[in-house]
């Protein structure tokens, strides 16, 4: 088990997630306490990006119920379809939203996020739950995000 991140700091995007991914890899392989992982998970994504908030949420009694994160406090309960979880929930596909402002039925736990980047956590090809990302910044989340946050939430076991 790793103990500690080798951070990079550079402008590719693509070599901090091959960087780090590996890094992720190592950090949950062994432990099989589902908390543990997502909340390591979370820490890394945020040491290395420094996004404004990373965290996941589970379905618990058909609603999102907030899971361990990084960043500031969040929305404790989501219904399925509302806000950009919600929805990634209910379509069962990766969301990216350029601008939060402009996503009808917006849920704003903080108004600092700008962009969000949403991705389904599946077992059994049922989803139980998301990883959600925002950014202070508007469009900050492309495919390359989806691509490699995809990578990372297929490491984890259920």
């Amino acid at each position: 088990m790793a103990e500690d991140l080798t951070i990079i700091h550079t402008a590719d995007k693509t070599a901090q997630y091959q960087s780090l991914i590996p890094q992720i890899e190592a950090l949950i392989t062994g432990e099989d306490d589902l908390v543990a992982n997502l909340a390591n998970i979370s820490a890394a994504l945020k040491e290395q990006f420094k996004w404004f908030w990373v965290g996941f949420y589970m379905v618990k009694n058909n609603e999102l119920v907030l899971g361990p994160f990084q960043g500031p406090v969040a929305c404790t309960r989501i219904a399925k379809g509302k806000g950009v979880c919600g929805a990634a929930w209910q379509q069962a596909e990766t969301l990216i939203v350029p601008d939060v402002d402009e996503f009808p039925g917006h849920i704003a736990c903080s108004s600092l996020s700008r962009s969000e980047i949403v991705l389904p956590l599946f077992h059994n090809d049922e989803v139980i739950g998301v990883l959600d990302v925002d950014s202070e910044q508007v469009a900050h989340f492309d495919e390359t995000d989806a691509l490699y946050l995809a990578q990372i939430v297929n490491l984890l076991k259920f």
